[in-house]
C-alpha cells in the first residue's frame, strides 16, 4: 500500500514538520505525517478565530503540502489495492477541503478534515504490533 524504504522519509523532511525522521521506521514515518497534518490545521484554526489572515493561509497550506506531498505521495497504488486507491481519493477530498476551509474561512471544514485524520492515525497506530510482528518474521527466519 506504501511505497518501500525512506520516500515518506523525503516527503516529510520536504514539509518540515519534524525533526528525527530518517531514524524513523516507514511506520513511524506516516504517524509523524498525520500528526504534522493535525498540528497544521490546529495552528490554521487558532490564526482563523484570531482573525490572522497570512498565518492561516501558511498553516493550511502547510496541511495541504503535508497531505499531498507526504501522505498521498508515499501510497503505492500498484500494491496497495483498493485500499491505496480510496486512501489517495479521501488524500484529494481533503485538500480540497483545506483549500476550500481557508477560502470560506470555514472552521467546520477544518474540524472534518481533522477528524479524518484523526481517524485514520488512530487506525494506522491499531496496526503498529502487525507491522513489527511481520517485520520481525524475515529477522527470525534468517536466524534459523
Amino acid at each position: 500500500m506504501f511505497s518501500p524504504g525512506h520516500s515518506g522519509a523525503n516527503a516529510y523532511a520536504r514539509v518540515g514538520v519534524e525533526t528525527g525522521v530518517m531514524g524513523a521506521s516507514p511506520h513511524r514515518l506516516i504517524v509523524m505525517l498525520y500528526q504534522g497534518a493535525r498540528q497544521a490545521i490546529a495552528q490554521a484554526r487558532m490564526h482563523l478565530q484570531q482573525g490572522n489572515v497570512p498565518a492561516r493561509g501558511e498553516a493550511i497550506g502547510k496541511a495541504i503540502q503535508i497531505v499531498e506531498s507526504g501522505l498521498q505521495q508515499s501510497l503505492n497504488l500498484e500494491a496497495g489495492g483498493e485500499i491505496a486507491e480510496r486512501l489517495n481519493a479521501l488524500y484529494s477530498y481533503m485538500s480540497r477541503r483545506l483549500l476550500e476551509a481557508n477560502i470560506k474561512q470555514s472552521e467546520a471544514m477544518l474540524v472534518e478534515v481533522d477528524g479524518l485524520l484523526a481517524t485514520l492515525e488512530e487506525a494506522w497506530i491499531g496496526i503498529a504490533p502487525e507491522i513489527a510482528r511481520m517485520a520481525a518474521q524475515p529477522a527470525a527466519e534468517s536466524m534459523r
